[in-house]
């Protein structure tokens, strides 16, 4: 047991090698930033949240050739759009938040199967819960639905064309756009995976509703960050990962909040934290959650402006919450799955 709990500390704390990590984060400082500004300079920046999440459609196929990449960019982009839509139709028709949290849970359901068949990295649906939670919970009327599919497809086609040029600036003309990626099959190893994610999604969001009521959504991203991993102990070490990079994050995030920054200077520490996260984010996720904590409730923050106490400690408790309930779910499918294989 000593030496279990040994790997687990050494894997929450071990930092990868470098690996062409710049690369991404210019990429996603440039498709983040550049929608935020323009938004900034039409004095729109209620809709910043939507151009925020169409942008992560930049932090996927990070290191995959130019041709699958941009495929899975436009895949994950499309669902981030659908994502938000479902989350902004939640919030239209305003859904008691238990209804809400079962819709997200669905979704995230799904798009596990989704990106587990197209092989999608960074795998899972954490950006798509984090987008269809987060836009649940921002009031609109039916005319934002409009607005989210306008600037989530801006931001989106942005990304993609930021991938375009870097890979022709990198092969001096046309990027190769050839497919290397075929997708795969969904089976029990997938279906278990929709499984648990939507258990644990559920339980989170049920949760974090109960016990603190707002920013719900919180819990949930938290819960998948729990369950992703291919084994239980990487489940347990991302769970842990997160919630050391969460309490310091917030901290940071404190005293950015606390400076009464405007928001220009917002947007702009927004940009340096999304590409040192991306800096981070594969080599070791405790440190990269120091900048993606502040990033998140920046974006929040923005769209939507709250208490900074409120918002401080519903991220942190919201967190803890649904990382608890992640880890329970984990820790019960790998049990269950070790029950089955035992009696066959």
């Amino acid at each position: 047991m000593s030496a279990s709990r040994g790997r687990i500390w050494t894997g929450v704390i071990r930092v990868a090698p470098y690996d062409r990590d710049h690369t991404v984060a210019i990429r996603a400082a440039i498709s983040v930033g550049v929608p935020l500004l323009v938004l900034w300079a039409t004095g729109r920046l209620d809709l910043s949240i939507y151009a925020s999440f169409g942008a992560f459609a930049a932090l996927y196929g990070r290191t995959d050739p130019i041709g699958d990449r941009v495929r899975m960019q436009a895949a994950a982009g499309a669902v981030l759009v659908a994502a938000m839509l479902i989350g902004t139709a939640t919030s239209v028709a305003d859904l008691a938040a238990p209804w809400a949290i079962v819709i997200v849970s669905a979704v995230a359901s799904v798009v596990t199967l989704v990106a587990y068949a197209a092989q999608w990295h960074p795998p899972g649906a954490l950006f798509i819960v984090f987008a269809a939670g987060a836009t649940a919970s921002v009031p609109a009327d039916a005319a934002r639905l409009i607005d989210v599919l306008a600037i989530g497809l801006a931001a989106v086609i942005f990304s993609i064309l930021v991938t375009l040029v870097h890979g022709a600036v990198s092969v001096r003309g046309i990027p190769p756009l050839s497919r290397t990626k075929n997708g795969i099959p969904v089976g029990a190893v997938a279906g278990e995976m929709a499984i648990t994610v939507a258990v644990a999604t559920l339980l989170g969001g049920v949760a974090g509703f109960v016990l603190l009521d707002s920013h719900w959504y919180w819990a949930m991203v938290g819960a998948v960050a729990a369950v992703s991993g291919p084994h239980v102990k990487a489940r347990v070490i991302r769970g842990i990962q997160r919630l050391i990079g969460t309490v310091l994050g917030v901290l940071v995030a404190a005293a950015i909040l606390a400076l009464g920054v405007p928001p220009l200077g917002v947007i702009l520490i927004a940009v340096a934290l999304q590409a040192t996260a991306e800096l981070f984010v594969g080599r070791n996720y405790a440190i990269a959650m120091v900048f993606i904590t502040p990033l998140a409730l920046l974006m929040v923050q923005l769209a939507a402006p709250t208490t900074v106490s409120v918002l401080l400690s519903d991220r942190l408790l919201e967190t803890l919450i649904g990382i608890v309930a992640g880890t329970a779910v984990a820790v019960a499918s790998a049990l269950a799955r070790r029950r089955r294989i035992a009696s066959r």
